[in-house]
C-alpha cells in the first residue's frame, strides 16, 4: 500500500516518510529507527552524533552564498503514538505502518499513521539529503520519546546546539504558527483491595462495552467535547447500581495518556433475576449518552454481552467508593485562558482505568499553560482518588512554552505567510505539549516557532495527513529557509 504514498509530491519527503513508517518506532522503543537514521546520515556524508539519551543531531553546512546567515535547528520527534482499533491485528513492535491514499489524505489501515511527527522528520531528512535547496547552516535535532514523557527533550544538554533559531515542525494546522504551548504532568493513582468470591448459584456474568468513541489528541482535541470512554463506562455502572445489585469484577479502559480513550469495558456479576433490570438500566443510559454525543461521537456504542464467569469481584463498599472517585475526577477543560482567546489553559485526560485481580491503576495527563494552576488541578485529581484510598504519584512533568511576542523568527514567518497566501496566519499558543518549552530551558536565547501541515485525528486510528497541505507546508518551509536573516 505504501507504493501509492511514494508517488506523491514532494517526492523526496514522501519517500522518506514511507521509509520511516516501514520501521517500528513506538515511544521508548526507538532503537531500530535511531540506528537507521544514523546510518542514513553517514551514508550521505553528514556529520551525525547521538547524545546521552539517544537524541540524534545531524549537521549540514550552509549552501554557497548563505554562510553568513543565522544557524537554524530543524527539530522533530521520531517516536509515534501506537493506537489501533480493537479488531485490527497489528504489532507496533515488529510491523511497519500500512498506509494508503484516500483522495487528498494519507491514512493507515486501522492504526495510527505516525504523521505526528513523521512528516516533520521526513521533511528534515529530505532537506538534509538535497543538493539544490538553498539553506543556512543547519542542525537537525531528532528527539526520542516525545509522546510518553518528552524524555529526549528533557535530557538534551546545553551546549550541544549552536543554532540561533529553532523551527519545530510538529504543529497540525497549516495556517497556524505556534508560539507557545502547555506544560503537563502525569498522574498515576494506585491501590489494592481484597477480592470477594462471586461463585454462587443464580448469578450470571456480563461484559459492558463502550466503544466507537471518536478519540483524539488529549491536548489538541480536548476542547471538542469528545466522549471519554472511561467516564462514560463509569456513568453506566453508577446508574446501574442504583437499581441492580451488581458486582464489578474488572474494568479495562483507555490506553495512552495523551489519547482520549475511545473504548472501555467492565465485567460484572448479577443475579439472574436482575438481568432484565440491568439491560433496562444500560439501555436507558445508552440512549442518553448517544443523544448527548451524537455530534462529537456519532459511532458511539454501548453493549451488554455474555462474559466468562469470574471467580472474584470487588467488595461492594470498595466498588462503590471507587466508582464515586472516578465520577469526581475532573475530565476535559478545567479553564480557558483569560489572556488568549480560544486557548484551553488547563485540562485533564482520564486516560487509563485498570481494575482487577486485587489492584487499581488509574492514569491521567494534566495539562496547563500556567504552572501554578497545573499543580493545583493535579491536587484536585489526587484528592478525588485519595478519598477512595488510592495513593498518587506524579511523573513526567514538563514546562510550558511561554510565548515570545517580539520573536523575530515568528515575524519573519508571519510576513512570509501573508505574502504567499494573502491572508494572516493564526499566530497562537496551543494546548498540546510541544518540546520548545523544554528545549528553551537549556537554550534560553534561541528564537523558536512551530508549524506543520494539516493532520487530523492524531493519537487515534483515524489519524490522517492532507496531501495538498504537505505540499503547502513544504513550499513554506523551503521559502522560510531562504529568508533566515544574517548574523548580527
Amino acid at each position: 500500500m505504501s507504493s501509492q504514498v511514494r508517488e506523491l509530491h514532494p517526492n523526496d519527503l514522501w519517500n522518506r516518510f514511507a521509509d520511516l513508517n516501514s520501521i517500528p518506532r513506538p515511544s521508548k522503543h526507538e532503537e531500530k529507527v535511531c540506528e537507521w537514521i544514523v546510518n542514513w546520515a553517514k551514508e550521505k556524508g553528514l556529520e551525525v552524533e547521538q547524545d546521552q539519551v539517544e537524541n540524534i543531531i545531524i549537521r549540514k553546512p550552509a549552501t554557497p552564498g548563505m554562510e553568513d546567515r543565522q544557524i537554524v535547528v530543524l527539530q522533530s520527534h521520531i517516536d509515534m503514538v501506537c493506537q489501533k482499533n480493537n479488531d485490527t491485528e497489528f504489532d507496533f513492535m515488529t510491523e511497519g505502518i500500512k498506509m494508503f491514499v484516500d483522495g487528498d489524505w494519507v491514512r493507515a489501515d486501522g492504526t495510527t499513521l505516525g504523521a505526528d511527527n513523521g512528516i516533520g522528520v521526513a521533511s528534515i531528512m529530505a532537506i538534509l539529503e538535497s543538493t539544490n535547496i538553498p539553506h543556512p547552516q543547519l542542525e537537525a535535532l531528532f528527539t526520542i520519546d516525545e509522546e510518553t514523557g518528552m524524555t529526549g527533550a528533557l535530557g538534551l544538554q546545553g551546549g550541544l546546539l549552536e543554532a540561533d533559531i529553532l523551527l519545530n515542525l510538529d504543529t497540525e494546522d497549516d495556517d497556524e504558527i505556534s508560539i507557545g504551548c502547555a506544560g503537563g504532568v502525569d498522574l498515576t493513582s494506585t491501590g489494592s483491595y481484597e477480592e470477594e468470591n462471586t461463585v454462587s448459584e443464580g448469578n450470571s456474568a456480563y461484559k459492558i462495552v463502550v466503544k466507537g468513541g471518536s478519540g483524539g489528541h488529549s491536548g489538541m482535541d480536548i476542547h471538542k467535547g469528545i466522549a471519554n470512554a472511561n467516564k462514560l463506562l463509569n456513568r453506566v455502572l453508577l446508574e446501574a447500581i442504583e437499581s441492580v445489585d451488581l458486582r464489578v469484577s474488572s474494568i479495562n479502559g483507555g490506553g495512552l495518556r495523551n489519547a482520549i480513550p475511545r473504548e472501555a469495558e467492565a465485567v460484572v456479576v448479577v443475579s439472574v433475576s436482575d438481568v432484565e433490570e440491568l439491560n433496562n438500566s444500560v439501555n436507558a443510559t445508552k440512549s442518553e449518552l448517544i443523544a448527548e454525543y451524537r455530534v462529537t461521537d456519532p459511532e458511539l456504542r454501548i453493549d451488554v454481552i455474555d462474559a466468562e464467569f469470574p471467580s472474584k469481584a470487588l467488595p461492594e463498599d470498595v466498588q462503590n467508593t471507587l466508582l464515586l472517585a472516578i465520577q469526581a475526577c475532573p475530565v476535559g477543560i478545567h479553564r480557558m485562558s483569560p489572556d488568549i482567546e480560544g486557548l484551553v489553559q488547563t485540562s485533564n485526560n482520564l486516560a487509563r482505568v485498570e481494575v482487577g485481580n486485587g489492584s487499581v491503576n488509574i492514569q491521567c495527563l494534566n495539562r496547563s499553560s500556567v504552572d501554578s494552576e497545573k499543580w493545583d488541578h493535579a491536587r484536585s485529581i489526587e484528592a478525588a482518588f485519595a478519598l477512595a484510598g488510592l495513593s498518587s504519584e506524579q511523573g513526567g512533568a514538563y514546562p510550558g512554552w511561554t510565548p515570545n511576542t517580539s520573536s523575530a523568527a515568528v515575524e519573519m514567518l508571519r510576513t512570509l505567510y501573508v505574502e504567499k497566501y494573502k491572508e494572516e496566519p493564526r499566530v497562537l499558543a496551543c494546548h498540546a505539549g510541544l518540546e520548545c518549552g523544554i528545549l528553551g530551558t537549556n537554550y534560553p536565547d534561541m528564537d523558536m516557532a512551530s508549524f506543520g501541515p494539516n493532520i487530523r485525528g492524531a493519537h487515534s486510528p483515524d489519524e490522517c495527513v492532507q496531501i495538498s497541505s504537505v505540499a503547502k507546508f513544504w513550499d513554506f518551509l523551503l521559502e522560510a529557509l531562504k529568508r533566515i536573516p544574517k548574523r548580527a
